[in-house]
């Protein structure tokens, strides 16, 4: 028999403001027509004053373990997936973990931007196989707000704050394609492309977050390349064909990379997750955000078969292959 971490429940959070691109007009120059033409983006959320990424993740977590109808004492570990801490130290996990009382485990934060909640879920996926835990909670959550540069047209129209959340837990499969949970994960990285997208500041250098800087042209273009070549390797791993993909769930970056994905497994839109219009992107958050929300609507049913996959800052690139 083979371990499989299963999905057992899922948890969202999303603050209650809504930033239309009517209300970016007003902020900077640009228009609606120009960021739904470029994005597919119409308004994302924006978290309230003093309202923190760890806010936000224990919010998605609360809602995940009570869906899963567990308490603290059931989980064995967390895995935080952010780009924009609370602090630098202690990570929102351990605040996670403070807030729902959980067991003295692995908890910690990993950092791979908009690739985030792929490694996170990587993560926890292998401590359930190497039989180190049999349930793990997973959290993509961001504040993408605190570190925008509101002048710069270029990255103050794409992101949102929120989070979301995925209980793992390990149960017994064949080892077969057919199996439930975590069927293959697929990490990457490449080093000599992190001048594309990037903070213009940092703990150690400036003593502050910076805001985002993005080569938005050669970000796409990579990133096209990138969740294509992904695509295929997921692919080939599991011996499958793209027919076999029940729906795809995108990092919520950009429409037309979304649509791009698609195409590349022949899927129609109607199989792809798509949040982007009203989220924006909310980076590691992005992908748990989606997951939750097709779940909740009846999309997303048990034994459907899911291709999760981002792209963001480092680069990272990443993808999961999930029996829900």
């Amino acid at each position: 028999m083979t371990i499989r971490s299963v999905i057992a429940a899922c948890g969202a959070y999303l603050p209650s403001r809504r930033l239309t691109n009517a209300d970016l007009e007003k902020m900077v120059e640009t228009s609606d027509e120009w960021i739904v033409q470029r994005t597919g983006i119409r308004e994302r959320r924006i978290a309230a004053d003093g309202e923190s990424t760890g806010d936000m993740a224990i919010a998605a977590a609360r809602q995940a373990m009570e869906r899963a109808g567990l308490k603290g004492a059931d989980i064995d570990g967390i895995i935080v997936a952010t780009t924009t801490p609370d602090q630098s130290f202690p990570s929102v996990a351990i605040k996670v973990q403070q807030a729902l009382a959980t067991k003295i485990g692995p908890v910690f934060d990993v950092q791979a931007a908009c690739s985030g909640f792929i490694y996170a879920l990587a993560v926890a996926d292998n401590f359930i196989r190497a039989g180190q835990g049999k349930c793990f909670l997973v959290i993509g959550a961001e504040k993408m707000s605190s570190i925008l540069d509101w002048d710069d047209r270029g990255t103050a129209i794409l992101f949102g704050d929120g989070a979301g959340a995925v209980i793992l837990q390990a149960e017994e499969g064949k080892g077969t394609v057919a199996d439930s949970g975590v069927l293959s994960t697929h990490l990457c990285a490449n080093g000599n492309l992190k001048d594309i997208l990037y903070t213009s500041g940092g703990t150690s250098t400036t003593q502050d977050s910076g805001v985002i800087i993005m080569d938005g042209k050669e970000v796409f273009r990579y990133a096209v390349q990138y969740m294509a070549d992904i695509v295929s390797d997921v692919l080939a791993f599991n011996k499958i064909d793209a027919g076999q993909i029940d729906w795809l769930v995108p990092h919520q970056a950009n429409i037309r990379i979304i649509e791009g994905a698609a195409r590349k497994l022949n899927l129609g839109m109607d199989r792809v997750v798509v949040t982007v219009e009203r989220h924006g992107n909310t980076s590691a958050a992005s992908i748990p955000l989606a997951l939750e929300e097709a779940v909740s609507a009846g999309k997303i049913k048990k034994g459907d078969l899911l291709l999760m996959e981002a792209l963001g800052a480092g680069l990272t690139w990443g993808a999961a292959l999930v029996r829900f």
